[in-house]
């Protein structure tokens, strides 16, 4: 085929028009945001804007929105026992996170490694909030300090929507903390932190159409406090994150925010129509789609095909033109075996074949029609090399 098809928006989303309108209105001026002069103060108007339309988007407050570098270090910023509360300055001695977690938040961010507690997931990748309200139940039991708790909002690799309202609860109840990973939610379905009832959320910029390099972290409370910034320095976002601000960056996330604000519930039933037409046309080949029984995000589908690898399948669908991958892409370009299927209890022969494709406002029907196409030139070619062998 002459173009290529890009199926794969959970690892980055293109760059939508707005934010390059953005941007390059940012790159066009000069100024530092913390100077006081003209200059300046259109740059600071810029990042305002942008923090009120990051706001906007997860219904929260503009002055507890702070701006990192992505993802990555947002989740680093929120997972260190030193939150505080505005009655309450004792350290956290314990982080509890799902078995599905981004690397970033298994990897415990400012805990130790013995601090850092791990609860399973159901077959169908929801995380057990049976376990953990059993495990915060025997911690209060003990008389032991309340937890603080990383549950993220869906699972980038099968798209599933963990049940987050719940869990606030059960943490709440038990006076601890909760903070999710929202990379793969915010901009694809509604999510509004005091809905929710999180304490701390973590958006990316990339993931919703926004630039690469750009990321938030976002309070419920201002009452709570980041004791010990992960960057410190000068005083900028109100001294929870030191260095001169990327002001092009912040600027290009908030317009991808206030665009996706308005384009997300139609965007999300299309997508939904998209996805269900590539499962159905999966199903009529030997795939297994994971998490399928569970609510999912509209535009993710991880599946694999028993005897195919993803090594094999991605080299392929790349030659024929198509962008996918396998599973999450976070791994510096490696194709490893995925811990959230293990957590859900797949075998490693058919987890070692899971492709996932995601989807996104720009995916049409003819590009659906042309990866099923391909797959099952694909599932054909390799049955024919085994009976070749065979023979």
């Amino acid at each position: 085929m002459s173009e290529r098809v890009y199926l794969d928006w959970n690892a980055t989303a293109p760059l939508r028009p707005e934010a390059r309108v953005a941007m390059m209105a940012a790159l066009d001026d000069v100024g530092n945001p913390s100077s006081v002069h003209h200059e300046g103060r259109a740059a600071r108007h810029r990042i305002e804007q942008a923090r009120e339309r990051v706001a906007a988007l997860v219904g929260a407050e503009p002055r507890n929105v702070v701006f990192t570098s992505g993802g990555t270090e947002a989740n680093m910023m929120a997972l260190t026992p030193a939150l505080e509360r505005a009655q309450d300055k004792t350290r956290f001695d314990r982080l509890i996170v799902s078995a599905i977690e981004h690397a970033s938040v298994r990897g415990g961010g400012r805990f130790a490694a013995h601090q850092v507690e791990v609860v399973p997931v159901t077959p169908e990748g929801v995380v057990d909030v049976a376990a953990l309200g059993c495990r915060l139940d025997e911690l209060k039991r003990q008389g032991l300090r309340p937890p603080l708790v990383s549950i993220m909002a869906a699972n980038n690799e099968t798209g599933v929507v963990q049940p987050i309202r719940a869990a606030a609860a059960m943490v709440h109840a038990a006076g601890g903390l909760l903070h999710v990973d929202a990379v793969q939610a915010v901009g694809r379905i509604p999510f509004h932190i005091n809905d929710l009832e999180a304490d701390l959320i973590t958006v990316s910029a990339h993931k919703l159409g926004g630039p690469h390099g750009v990321g938030a972290l976002v309070k419920r409370s201002a009452a709570l406090h980041l004791a010990e910034p992960v960057v410190k320095g000068g005083g900028q976002e109100r001294g929870a994150r030191a260095g001169t601000e990327n002001v092009a960056g912040i600027a290009g996330f908030g317009a991808a925010a206030a665009s996706a604000t308005v384009s997300m519930t139609a965007d999300g039933g299309r997508m939904r129509v998209m996805r269900d037409r590539l499962e159905s046309g999966l199903t009529e080949g030997p795939a297994v789609i994971f998490g399928r029984g569970a609510e999912r995000l509209p535009n993710t589908c991880l599946f694999a095909a028993p005897g195919v690898r993803a090594e094999t399948a991605l080299i392929n669908l790349d030659l024929d033109g198509f962008a996918v991958s396998a599973g999450a892409a976070c791994s510096s370009g490696k194709v490893a075996p995925s811990h959230v299927l293990a957590a859900m209890g797949v075998s490693n022969e058919l987890s070692a074949g899971a492709i996932r494709l995601s989807i996104g406002p720009g995916t049409t029907e003819n590009e659906i029609d042309l990866f099923l196409k391909a797959w099952m030139k694909l599932l054909t070619g390799l049955s024919k090399d085994r009976r070749g062998l065979a023979a």
